[in-house]
């Protein structure tokens, strides 16, 4: 049975009282100093209370009553007030440091921190011919991903996880061996927070011989932790062409494509694949249409090189995508694209530009189908996000929802 229990907060001359009703027996006591954020930190809350991402129930709510002033409620991180939460709450105090963070790294990178621990890492040299994600570690602290190919050289563009297209109007953005080019034109939103950390960039796509971009790619990158030092990667690109229209050939290569750690792949570890109707391994699900795939395998730890545990990632197409549930392109050797244009081309406009969406969730153990089932029906009710002007002071830019 829930128990009530009061505390103080002092915040400058006031005081202000709250009511905390846990399941737990650890007890907050007396907290001299402000508390700033109430926040939820399920990756998604409805309406009503539903199980958490494990599949069990929420373990604790926390109900604020201020008699001076009221502290800001994120639910979820978008604004929704906490009568519509599931009830698995935080409170963040007015510490130097946000939860999540973005922090810009020498040599074009960026990396994604939770409580100063890298999630991942975004790389976008111009050195390279397009960008990638890399580390995306799992709640061991070690990289669920791999840059190239286990025993390939010519696949060394298989770079952990990256945006890329084989037919662009013809031209290859695949490989690495055409002129064709990927490139980060200017950041645009880097974003703190204590439920999540969003990254916004403008990639420009450059054919390598017009000097002006073939189109332009807005990609938002959102980072939320999950529990249990989990991750949840989530990808929404939006594909906006220098003419009119632009074509998107029939392929199996494009858009994102992920190449797991050699110890999760099929062929050359002892990993697993397994797509949303459970059906297992390459042959059954090659060419398939699915609402998800998850790439399952043994990560060694540092504590123990010998003894491994199971660590994975579930990669999650979103129902507003064209072809929903799309086919996939995977193999045993490692690596899973969702295809969203392996039946047929995709056309994008300038007044009706592509936008797609993709969620990575880094998981400890191996595949559970219930837990998928969850995140994905999270997923899909989750806002899309687009970059505007901002009205802030020394900000030129923010993420502001997408209006239907």
């Amino acid at each position: 049975m829930a128990v009530r229990r009061k505390a103080k907060v002092r915040s400058g001359d006031s005081d202000q009282t709250f009511v905390v009703i846990n399941q737990q027996t650890r007890w907050l006591n007396k907290i001299k100093r402000q508390v700033t954020t109430i926040s939820c930190s399920d990756g998604g809350c409805s309406k009503r209370r539903t199980p958490h991402l494990d599949g069990h129930h929420c373990y604790s709510t926390i109900l604020v009553v201020l008699t001076k002033q009221v502290i800001s409620q994120q639910g979820d991180g978008y604004g929704r007030p906490a009568a519509r939460c599931c009830g698995n709450w935080s409170i963040f105090l007015n510490t130097q440091q946000p939860y999540c963070r973005i922090v810009p790294l020498p040599d074009h990178q960026v990396s994604f921190q939770v409580d100063g621990n890298e999630r991942t890492r975004w790389h976008c040299s111009p050195n390279y011919p397009r960008p990638c994600f890399f580390p995306m570690n799992g709640p061991s602290g070690h990289s669920l991903t791999r840059m190239g190919h286990p025993g390939a050289p010519d696949h060394d563009h298989h770079r952990s996880i990256w945006f890329a297209h084989n037919k662009v109007l013809g031209i290859n953005f695949w490989a690495d061996e055409t002129a064709a080019r990927i490139q980060q034109d200017q950041w645009l939103v880097y974003e703190d927070g204590p439920t999540r950390a969003v990254m916004a960039v403008r990639l420009n796509w450059h054919d390598g011989h017009n000097p002006e971009e073939l189109l332009t790619q807005e990609l938002i990158a959102i980072l939320r932790p999950a529990e249990n030092q989990e991750t949840l990667l989530e990808l929404q690109s939006t594909f906006i062409p220098h003419s009119d229209s632009l074509e998107f050939s029939q392929t199996n290569f494009g858009f994102l494509a992920v190449r797991v750690a050699k110890s999760l792949s099929a062929f050359f570890g002892n990993g697993q694949l397994t797509n949303s109707d459970g059906r297992k391994g390459e042959p059954l699900i090659f060419g398939n249409a699915a609402k998800w795939m998850d790439y399952s395998g043994p990560i060694s730890t540092a504590a123990d090189p010998h003894e491994a545990i199971m660590e994975g990632i579930t990669y999650f197409d979103h129902p507003t995508n064209p072809n929903y549930p799309n086919h996939w392109h995977v193999r045993e050797d490692g690596w899973m694209g969702c295809s969203v244009c392996m039946n047929s081309p995709l056309t994008t406009t300038k007044n009706n530009p592509l936008a797609l969406r993709f969620l990575l969730h880094a998981h400890q153990g191996p595949y559970d189908g219930m837990r998928a089932r969850h995140i994905a029906t999270r997923f899909a009710d989750w806002p899309a996000f687009t970059v505007a002007r901002s009205t802030k002071k020394h900000t030129k830019f923010e993420i502001v929802e997408r209006s239907a």
